[in-house]
């Protein structure tokens, strides 16, 4: 990779916009993830952005997988997947991802983008689930086929990574969306049930099938579900900082946005 390239890629990691947002941007602040009101528009009825998938792996993190100290699954955020597809040699990367020694599952959000200068670019989300302890790569598509040569060389590099034979699965059997505009939301709810129901409900010597085959998926519900829970960090992040200020000497209202951490 060039020497520029991982710079590019490392300003990526950091949210789109973020060091230049205007407090009138900033919508809500929850762990590592700043949201936009774009980012809040997304989820009406448009492709979903880097940062909503973000905030649904943060979310998923905090609120559910904190629970089970014992796991070892982590969940790849957008940039640092796109950091790994776009590398030639994945072993450089070792410092900027997670420490993988210990991971059983890695979820990894796949774009179709393959220009590292558009820090946007892309125009189809796909979902790979590796499997370090059977070295599988089960990849879910919205699409028929729509990322697979992208889910599969991610895959290759992954096991490049890990120095480990990894093989890929591109299961034909996933839901397919109708919406055009809507693989960003199967990504999220595909995760979460694949992380919910069936990862972390399984005893440890349970064999689990990964197959969604017959599932139904709700994108519009999805949606509204999503924003539904963005909305309610909000209000909580508006009532924590309604009390620090009415304990404020000053008295003094930030502009900065409502933040939960």
């Amino acid at each position: 990779m060039l020497d520029g390239g991982l710079g590019k890629l490392q300003k990526r990691m950091r949210g789109r916009f973020n060091d230049m947002l205007t407090p009138e941007d900033a919508y809500l602040s929850y762990y590592d993830v700043r949201l936009t009101r774009e980012d809040m528009q997304t989820l009406k009825n448009d492709w979903l952005t880097d940062n909503i998938i973000s905030f649904w792996e943060e979310y998923l993190e905090h609120e559910y997988l904190t629970k089970y100290q014992s796991s070892n699954i982590i969940l790849l955020r957008p940039s640092m997947s796109f950091m790994l597809a776009q590398t030639r040699d994945p072993r450089t990367l070792r410092e900027a991802l997670p420490d993988f020694s210990r991971a059983t599952h890695v979820f990894l959000p796949i774009n179709d983008c393959r220009n590292v200068m558009e820090a946007e670019g892309g125009s189809h989300w796909s979902l790979l689930l590796i499997s370090v302890v059977d070295r599988i790569a089960f990849h879910y598509d919205s699409l028929y086929q729509g990322n697979q040569w992208e889910a599969a060389d991610v895959t290759r590099k992954f096991g490049a990574l890990l120095n480990l034979p990894i093989s890929f699965m591109h299961l034909r059997d996933s839901p397919q969306q109708e919406g055009g505009s809507d693989c960003g939301v199967f990504v999220c709810l595909n995760m979460r049930h694949l992380l919910l129901k069936r990862l972390l409900m399984a005893s440890a010597h349970e064999k689990v099938s990964m197959s969604l085959g017959g599932r139904k998926v709700d994108a519009a519900g999805g949606r509204k579900e999503m924003a539904k829970i963005i909305e309610g960090f909000r209000k909580e992040g508006e009532r924590r900082r309604s009390t620090s200020v009415s304990r404020s000497p000053m008295g003094k209202k930030s502009r900065s946005p409502p933040r939960i951490e």
